[in-house]
């Protein structure tokens, strides 16, 4: 079933963002509003300790099983936000080819924001989304 989320891009605007730069979703579509996506395990340890990518990673898993208890698939996401517990651009760089390369091309609006500290120890990554689906 092909997503309701339609990617909207501007020749005006930069090729450079690697995502569209708005995205819209039918008058009738189901909006879906997810948590933060934490790298948790199931007994709430975070995961990949000291490793951005491998906190991204696992984020971008408990945000598909979040979307999957919601009947949403990732390609039905229209926006995201990428919150890395960092100052260097390095390390916003590593958390966001993971989220980038996981929607593949459906490259939904997106903000990767650094920011001093995320809520559980040893959390360097969350990723928040929106999603739309027509039922």
């Amino acid at each position: 079933m092909p997503s309701s989320v339609q990617l909207i891009r501007s020749d005006k605007l930069s090729d450079v963002a690697e995502y569209a730069y708005a995205a819209t979703a039918p008058k009738d579509a189901r909006m879906i509003f997810l948590a933060g996506s934490c790298p948790l395990d199931e007994n709430g340890a975070t995961l990949a300790v000291g490793d951005y990518a491998g906190q991204a990673a696992a984020c971008v898993e408990t945000m598909k099983e979040a979307l999957a208890a919601a009947g949403a698939r990732i390609d039905d996401v229209i926006s995201t936000r990428v919150l890395v517990a960092s100052s260097t651009q390095a390390d916003l760089v590593a958390a966001w080819e993971i989220v980038r390369d996981a929607f593949g091309s459906h490259d939904v609006p997106s903000t990767l924001m650094g920011v001093t500290v995320l809520g559980y120890d040893d959390q360097l990554v969350e990723i928040e989304a929106v999603a739309a689906v027509v039922d």
